[in-house]
């Protein structure tokens, strides 16, 4: 295992404020954040964002911004006031996006004397296989691609890199030790895969070397969330 420190952050897939809210509360302390996806964000708006961040836990804003460079540096500036922890751009929007998504970021950061967020590359969604990408027209397999973007994210200056748990250590062999990897897909032992088709469970991604895992609906759909992020924790601890 890596000596990466490895922490969960739970996903509020609601459009609903008050259950996002009442589950920041309770999962407050047993997680490491939470994340903000397009459901929340597009029922709620920014003052959503601003009602768990200011809640005091770090927040992943997850909306992967693609588009041209100059209207993903405006979302960027837009977005940095919120205060998140992180947010992410597609990485497929190529060199020119990510650098202006990574500079927006900073000078907006400096002009409000806050921390800058980490921006943080999506290199191929865990919903997608090596079917998928040929189907879109991508010749590469799933982890050369994986890869591929990732090298390309870190020359852009960006922090990290979304990805599956299963091209985590060809990442760390690729960008080094400090590139932040934030792993979604990950399940329980013996847990319904749902709709990702890449996955694995939390101690085997964090003995590969991820720093961030996204697991939702194991914990948010668990009779007890605080039992369950409790019990993911334990193992996490025991690597």
């Amino acid at each position: 295992m890596t000596d990466q420190i490895v922490d969960i952050f739970c996903p509020l897939d609601t459009p609903s404020l008050e259950t996002a809210k009442d589950w920041a509360g309770k999962l407050a302390g047993h997680v490491g954040g939470m994340k903000i996806g397009l459901e929340f964000f597009n029922a709620q708006g920014p003052q959503g964002v601003k009602a768990i961040t200011d809640m005091g836990m770090p927040l992943f804003l997850d909306l992967k911004f693609h588009d041209i460079p100059n209207t993903v540096a405006g979302a960027v500036a837009a977005a940095t006031p919120l205060a998140p922890y992180m947010m992410n751009v597609h990485a497929a929007g190529g060199p020119a996006m990510m650098k202006a998504a990574r500079q927006a970021a900073e000078e907006t950061s400096n002009s409000l004397g806050i921390t800058r967020p980490l921006v943080i590359g999506v290199t191929v969604l865990t919903s997608l296989d090596d079917d998928d990408l040929t189907a879109i027209g991508v010749s590469a397999n799933t982890a050369d691609q994986v890869v591929r973007l990732a090298r390309l994210t870190q020359a852009c200056g960006l922090d990290g890199v979304v990805c599956s748990s299963h091209e985590i250590v060809a990442i760390r062999d690729a960008c080094g030790p400090d590139f932040k990897l934030v792993v979604p897909g990950i399940r329980l032992a013996g847990s319904d895969m749902a709709d990702q088709k890449r996955i694995m469970t939390p101690p085997d991604a964090a003995r590969a070397g991820a720093n961030h895992l996204v697991i939702g609906r194991p914990i948010t759909q668990a009779p007890d969330p605080v039992i369950a992020a409790e019990k993911i924790n334990e193992s996490l601890a025991n690597l």
